[in-house]
């Protein structure tokens, strides 16, 4: 299939640079599948959604401070790190960005007096280091690293107000394992308040982790949807998790998934086997037409890019067609775009 396909008209001006002040205030374009109809309501009337004896099941990951900015030891040119994931104590998958990247074997200067020394540099601007610091890596990053936000989310670098304000709002309420590079953005949406609401009324909560790495944003330069490969990412499925999807599978009620990397979970999750089992790994699961959905009965989600893989899964599960024409309906009525913007419920 061409990636073609998945192109849509989008204005700059659709794409959420802030937060709302209240989370679940963010518009919601509910799109049920049975008679291709729209409604265009609030996050806050999820409730009345979603029914007594759903599974909502919601990526527990939690983002951690990953950016930082450096200086090579010698001749103090700039270099941008991305902290990816800890190979070893001490030793760092990162992504790196420089005018002239640094050789392996060459130190970088790094905040609060840490240093790194490049080992290995890979593919797509990943390299390895070996960071030097007083405490271990996560407790540096957490000083001295900043929110790594996506790059359509522009911030001014000297202003610590935005920067306060991301570090709290790019987090889902219920972030509870560090290890994502971006969030789970349609978690974003959930305030404490409304996850009570939801519990009063029946739904239950349940928690995967998928940590979200930077392949999240890796556009699909590919002609051929097919020739497209995802960056593996970490997940894992806890035993009483495990219990209650496979409960929830045979019952009267739906799996609901909060966004794509609860989606991708399951999905894997159901690929390793029915009944569902407990269990960790990777995955590098690309969902897109046409694709056997296995535990996934609904999805809240964002609205995406053009032509992204996110896109794409919301088109395998709600079908090409009809999550174009939302798309569009998305943009003639102003909705807010991407991670801070609102979101989309597929029934």
């Amino acid at each position: 299939m061409r990636t073609s396909a998945f192109e849509f008209d989008l204005p700059s001006t659709s794409i959420a640079q802030r937060p709302l002040e209240r989370r679940e205030e963010a518009r919601l374009l509910v799109v049920n599948r049975s008679d291709e109809s729209f409604q265009h309501l609030q996050v806050a009337d999820l409730p009345r959604l979603l029914q007594s004896g759903d599974t909502l099941v919601l990526n527990d990951t939690r983002v951690v401070p990953a950016r930082l900015l450096g200086r090579k030891k010698r001749g103090g040119g700039r270099v941008e790190l991305l902290f990816l994931e800890e190979r070893s104590p001490w030793i760092w998958d990162v992504l790196m960005r420089a005018s002239r990247r640094p050789r392996p074997g060459e130190v970088i200067s790094l905040p609060g007096g840490a240093q790194a020394i490049l080992l290995a540099e890979g593919e797509r601007g990943r390299c390895t280091l070996r960071v030097e610091s007083d405490c271990p890596v996560p407790e540096w990053l957490e000083a001295h690293g900043e929110t790594p936000l996506p790059p359509y989310i522009h911030r001014r670098d000297a202003d610590p107000e935005l920067k306060a304000m991301d570090r709290e709002r790019y987090q889902t309420v219920y972030a509870r394992l560090p290890g994502a590079v971006a969030a789970p953005t349609a978690g974003l949406h959930f305030s404490p308040s409304l996850l009570r609401r939801l519990a009063a009324g029946g739904v239950n909560p349940v928690h995967v982790t998928l940590h979200v790495g930077p392949g999240t944003f890796r556009p699909v330069h590919a002609e051929q949807i097919e020739g497209h490969r995802m960056d593996s990412e970490r997940f894992e499925v806890s035993r009483e998790t495990a219990i209650v999807l496979d409960a929830a599978r045979t019952g009267p009620g739906r799996i609901v998934a909060v966004g794509s990397t609860a989606v991708r979970t399951l999905e894997t999750t159901a690929r390793c086997g029915i009944p569902v089992e407990a269990g960790c790994g990777r995955t590098d699961l690309f969902i897109h037409p046409p694709f056997e959905f296995r535990l996934t009965d609904a999805m809240l989600t964002n609205l995406h890019l053009p032509r992204s893989t996110l896109l794409m899964m919301v088109c395998a599960f709600g079908g090409i067609e009809l999550i174009l024409r939302a798309y569009r309906e998305a943009v003639a009525r102003s909705y807010r775009f991407y991670s801070y913007g609102d979101a989309m419920l597929i029934l």
